[in-house]
Parts: structure tokens; C-alpha cells; sequence
């Protein structure tokens, strides 16, 4: 795989010259702008991962550009400045518009590979870290040493030297990211981006925008796609894409090109795409709803993620991992494992598998007292309940009201249950209860009840 995309803004060609030679030298790939003008002419054509842009320019200066290119979210990459004649005062201004460093010239190569490097590592881990924050997933590789997860683990090492698309289908919490993760963690595109698409919360002109980007005049928002250049695609649940946004998606990355919304020019791609889906692909073709061509092409290499009830032998090293995990990460208060509860937990069948596992885990943690978790706690935990809550359960389950009130309290209850549960997803909402989504729209506005407000972030 190619190094990062550069783009040096320098209006001295000595010193472009020489860059793009140290650089390519160091495996980086370059392109070059001589003023302003190129300079968004080039960023236009390509989304950067750096750009090294100098502060005094024939027409114009890099200060205004950085003000242009900045938006709600920040820089789309990282900038580092270079001048000859700069002072604290334009240093301080490139700072405080995000830029990455201030680089004074005559340039010391040493200094600047140093930079250009840590700015792009500092890049992919603070990216990596809002998708993981975003999307609540899990940075390890997958646990377990059952044959069930050993033989998943030789799979996709073996998937992972092709640059073929792969799809990965189980139930909800099985770990599907996880194995997305691991496999791009040992792939030629390991030092470039993981990016998310979670397609159930995109809908028609929004997915697309989100993918290909925007473009307004010089106001540009470089797409999913674009950001994921020389990495990987992860289409979280493509099963819910719809079929607009399935045709387009499917052409550009045939094409390996894309348009920006609003733009004309077409624009180079190159990923890998994986997706993972908790649905079957194959039913969804068949009924409509999910493109032939598209299901075909992602279904090269096809890896099936087992429900945790069919490997019980790894139970154990989740608990462990995770409680050690969560203990390190967020302080909570590490305990251990009964015989009692440990027996009792390798026998519970684990509904929403390794991410169920996970929040019981850590409700136990926050819960409990004492060092050590008993069957007794693991009961009331997996029942959902606190000692306290046992307690008042017969006057929760018969409230002292009307017929009427008492059946919308328990609608609305159950309502809310289900929607944190589906992930504050209506479609699978409306598939876990039964009803159709105009129905249940009605209903929550009858019991009051907003699902803006109610959604959860994504899962593994």
C-alpha cells in the first residue's frame, strides 16, 4: 500500500522540489501547489492526509486558508505551517485555527519528518478514538481460546492477506467489529484508516451524503469514503442500506471513483470494504430489499460469527478480560467469581451475547459490594435486578392504579426497554415487537415517549 497523501503548499519551487524529495524518499506520497489557487484546486481532487502549507503566498496567505477549511469539527486532516518570516503572533493565530505545529524556515528535515510523523500518528489515534467512543467497541483482539474462536481467528488471518471484500454476519453482540478490527490490524492497510459506516442511522440523501461528501463553492466535506482512502470500510448492518445509496455505493467502488454531492469532478478511491450484517442477505435479495450484484460482490469471503451459546468454554476469559478491562480503563472496583456464579453464568445462554456480556459485567462492578460476585447476585443481576428492586418487585408489577394507567405505564416501559435494547433503531424496534413503524409512531406519541431523546450509540 502507498504511504499517506501529502499536499505541500510552498510558493518557492526550491523548497517543493525538495520536499516532495525527502518525503517520497520517506515513503510518503506527494503532491504539490505553488499558491492558493492550487492549493484548493489540489485539496479539491484528493482529501490529504497532511498538508504542509507555508503562511506567505502570492495570492492569498495559509492563515485564511486554514479559517476556509476549518469547520464545526475542526481541520479534515492534519496542517502544519512553515514560514520565514513568521512571529509568535502568526504562530499563535495557525494554533489556534488547529493547526498541528509551526515550522520556521530554513527547514531542518530531521524536525520536520519527526512532525509530519507524529501529526499523522496523532491523527489516526484521536480518529480511532471517537470511533470507538462513538460506537462503544472494543480495541482487543477477540477472546477465547475454544476451538469455535481459534478456527475464527486462523479464517481471518488467512482473509486478511487478500484485499478481497468480506462479509460477516451473526447476531446482534457477537463481535462483528472486533473481527473487523483484527483483520485489518493484519493487513497491508493496517497503518491506514478503520472507518465506520453505522448505516442504520443514515436514510437516503443523508447516507449518501455521508459517504461521498459535499461540496459548496471552496467549502468542502470530504465523505466516509474519502476519509477511508488506502483503508478499510466498515458497513455496520448494510442489511438496513437502501437501495439507492446500495446502487451508488456499489458503482463507486467498482469504478473506484466517486462524485461529492454538489461537485463535478470525479475523484480517485481506493478501499477495502467489509460489512457486517445481522440479517440474512440472501432472504433480502429475494424479497427486494437488499441488491443482487451488491450482496454477490460482498460475499467473496464470507465469515460467520457463532452466538456465544454455541462456544460456553470462552465464557470464563470474557468475564476475566472484561472485568480486568473496565477495572484498568474506568476504575471500577475488580472482584471475583463464585464456583456458584461462574458454573451459573457458563449456563445462561447469553441473548445479546459478548456485548450482553460485557454490560453485565459492568453493572456488577458498579452495583455490587464486596469482592466477590455470589450466584445470588449473579441471579437478581441477570434478571435485572438490584437487591433493592427485588424487594419492591410485587409493588412495581401490580401498581396501585387504574386499569387504563397501569396498562400505559407498562406499554411505555416496555416500549423504552425495547428501544434501548434495538439500539435506538426503529426498524428493528418495530421487527422486536411487532408492529409496524407508523404504528409505533403513533404510539409513542400517544404514551409520550420521544426516541430522539431515548437512542443509544451503536454496539460491537
Amino acid at each position: 500500500m502507498s504511504g499517506p497523501y501529502i499536499l505541500v503548499v510552498d510558493d518557492e519551487p526550491d523548497i517543493r522540489m525538495l520536499l516532495r524529495d525527502v518525503l517520497e524518499d520517506e515513503g510518503y506520497e506527494v503532491a504539490l501547489a505553488g499558491s492558493v489557487a492550487e492549493a484548493k484546486a489540489a485539496r479539491r481532487s484528493r482529501r490529504p492526509d497532511l498538508i504542509l502549507l507555508d503562511v506567505w503566498m502570492p495570492d492569498g496567505d495559509g492563515i485564511s486558508l486554514l479559517k476556509e477549511w476549518s469547520d464545526e469539527d475542526g481541520l479534515p486532516c492534519p496542517v502544519v505551517m512553515m514560514s520565514g518570516h513568521g512571529n509568535v503572533e502568526t504562530a499563535v493565530d495557525a494554533t489556534r485555527l488547529g493547526a498541528y505545529d509551526f515550522i520556521e524556515k530554513p527547514l531542518s528535515i530531521d524536525k520536520l519528518t519527526i512532525t509530519l510523523s507524529n501529526a499523522l500518528a496523532s491523527d489516526r489515534l484521536q480518529r480511532e478514538n471517537q470511533g470507538l467512543r462513538r460506537h462503544g467497541a472494543a480495541t482487543a483482539d477477540p477472546v477465547g481460546d475454544s476451538p469455535v474462536m481459534q478456527n475464527l481467528r486462523d479464517q481471518v488471518q488467512r482473509m486478511a492477506q487478500h484485499d478481497t471484500w468480506v462479509l460477516i454476519s451473526g447476531e446482534a453482540g457477537v463481535g462483528k467489529q472486533t473481527f473487523a478490527r483484527y483483520l485489518h490490524a493484519r493487513s497491508a492497510r493496517r497503518e491506514n484508516p478503520f472507518i465506520i459506516v453505522a448505516v442504520g442511522s443514515l436514510t437516503g440523501e443523508e447516507s449518501i451524503a455521508e459517504l461521498f461528501g459535499t461540496e459548496q463553492g471552496d467549502r468542502i466535506r470530504f465523505g466516509l469514503l474519502e476519509q477511508a482512502a488506502g483503508g478499510l470500510l466498515f458497513l455496520d448492518e448494510v442489511a438496513e442500506m437502501d437501495l439507492q445509496t446500495q446502487g451508488r455505493l456499489l458503482h463507486a467502488l467498482d469504478t473506484q471513483r466517486i462524485t461529492r454531492i454538489g461537485g463535478n469532478q470525479p475523484i480517485a478511491v481506493n478501499v477495502r470494504v467489509i460489512a457486517a450484517t445481522k440479517d440474512d442477505l440472501a432472504e433480502a435479495v429475494s424479497e427486494g430489499r437488499f441488491r443482487e450484484d451488491l450482496y454477490y460482490r460482498l460475499n467473496v469471503l464470507p465469515l460467520k460469527i457463532p452466538p456465544l451459546r454455541e462456544h460456553p468454554e470462552d465464557i470464563p476469559a470474557l468475564l476475566d478480560y472484561h472485568m480486568t478491562h473496565l477495572h484498568q480503563q474506568e476504575g471500577l472496583p475488580a472482584r471475583r467469581f463464585q464456583a456458584g456464579a461462574l458454573d451459573r453464568l457458563r449456563r445462561y445462554h447469553w441473548p445479546g451475547n459478548v456485548r450482553e456480556l460485557r454490560n453485565f459485567v459492568q453493572r456488577l462492578m458498579i452495583l455490587g459490594s464486596g469482592d466477590e460476585v455470589t450466584s445470588d447476585e449473579v441471579e437478581r443481576t441477570l434478571s435485572g435486578q438490584t437487591l433493592h428492586e427485588a424487594e419492591l418487585d410485587e409493588a412495581n408489577l401490580f401498581p396501585d392504579l387504574p386499569l387504563r394507567e397501569a396498562r400505559e405505564q407498562f406499554e411505555r416501559q416496555y416500549l423504552i426497554h425495547q428501544l434501548e435494547r434495538s439500539e435506538g433503531n426503529m426498524t428493528r424496534l418495530a421487527e422486536r415487537v411487532g408492529l409496524e413503524r407508523t404504528h409505533l409512531y403513533r404510539k409513542f406519541k400517544t404514551l409520550g415517549i420521544d426516541p430522539k431523546k431515548l437512542k443509544t450509540p451503536l454496539g460491537v
